[in-house]
């Protein structure tokens, strides 16, 4: 895939023009369709923090772009001034949000380029270019993943399935075209006819606002539910297939998503339905053995999406962001270089040709 190939997937969550970042402001949806666009990486570490930029992919992808926005910002009169200024900013975006691992490798994967370039490049201005072509490689490349998710994973669906999701795994959620939505993205495109599922997703309604949206969109027949009809709809036999992405997932096979999927998970078990796992390799953490969960605002859960309090105001709450759900429960985890079977402490190394 060519990089104007982006036209070709619909919604732009992520762009860099004129050495600025515009997103999308995906806390605005569906309400209003909100682009932001800023030079400044604090303002792309603030977004993280507060949702406007969201999933693990994208998150990823802005912490590059975010690093590359600080490279081309600075005014140090050296390059290794401006390695420094790099290096603050990564510092800043680590800390955004813990649990999604895209966040930590692509902040890895710009550094090591930015050290490399900082050795072999003297002039200023050629330095800014080339980070800022890493960054922009990152992105593009997210884009290039996605699809390969898509056709790998597209070949699990059949003709007429009926796929439950959960939270939002789309193009707003990455670079570009999705994880869980690019393999439903895959199989229309093949020609099958299928339809969706999508749960609610509280307390921030990523389902109900972001996927229903998205699919819309593209016109795919999607029907939304509440969280706590996933049991019911399952018992009448309306689920054929169960695809998520993933925020994290450990070489042993346990995967971090979304707070609800493990709960998906088991319910699709006891039903004898398929739970598949789309996300790029990028999304596999080869050195963790246990996966920070991150917990958020306890006004999250008091209210809907902070405007309508629907609890008492001082109520204690417990608001983690994911859960995980251990390898017992995973069919199949869908990636760019192919769907990975159990055992997952086997075949997972293989994939990512770890020694």
């Amino acid at each position: 895939m060519k990089h104007q190939s982006i036209k070709e997937i619909g919604v732009k969550p992520l762009e860099w023009i004129d050495n600025k970042v515009r997103f999308i402001e995906v806390s605005m949806l569906p309400e209003k369709v909100s682009y932001v666009e800023t030079d400044s990486y604090e303002r792309i570490a603030e977004a993280i923090e507060r949702l406007e930029i969201r999933g693990a992919p994208a998150i990823g992808v802005a912490a590059a772009l975010g690093i590359a926005l600080a490279v081309v910002k600075s005014s140090a009169k050296t390059v290794n001034g401006i390695v420094l200024d790099a290096v603050k900013a990564a510092r800043r975006l680590e800390k955004t949000r813990p649990t999604a691992v895209n966040l930590f490798w692509a902040i890895d994967r710009m550094e090591r380029r930015i050290n490399e370039l900082s050795k072999i490049v003297a002039s200023i201005s050629e330095f800014k270019r080339l980070v800022v072509e890493e960054a922009i490689k990152i992105m593009f490349e997210d884009i290039e993943v996605n699809v390969r998710i898509g056709v790998n994973g597209a070949e699990l669906i059949e003709d007429g399935d009926t796929i439950l999701t959960h939270c939002n795994a789309g193009s707003l959620a990455t670079a570009g075209f999705g994880t869980a939505l690019g393999v439903i993205r895959a199989a229309v495109k093949q020609g099958k006819k299928v339809r969706v599922i999508a749960t609610e997703t509280r307390p921030l309604l990523q389902g109900a606002r972001l996927t229903t949206w998205e699919l819309m969109q593209d016109k795919i027949p999607v029907t939304l539910i509440t969280d706590n009809m996933v049991g019911y709809i399952m018992g009448k036999g309306l689920v054929d297939k169960v695809v998520v992405g993933a925020d994290r997932i450990l070489l042993s096979g346990h995967v971090a998503n979304k707070i609800g999927t493990y709960s998906i998970a088991v319910l699709a078990k006891h039903h004898n339905i398929p739970f598949y796992v789309a996300a790029p390799t990028s999304t596999i953490d080869p050195k963790s053995k246990q996966i920070p969960i991150e917990e958020r605002d306890p006004n999250e859960v008091r209210t809907v999406l902070n405007k309508v309090w629907i609890a008492p105001r001082d109520v204690p709450v417990y608001n983690p962001a994911f859960d995980i759900t251990p390898p017992e429960l995973v069919t199949a985890i869908i990636t760019e270089k192919g769907v990975i079977w159990p055992p997952y402490p086997e075949n997972i190394p293989k994939t990512l040709q770890l020694k």
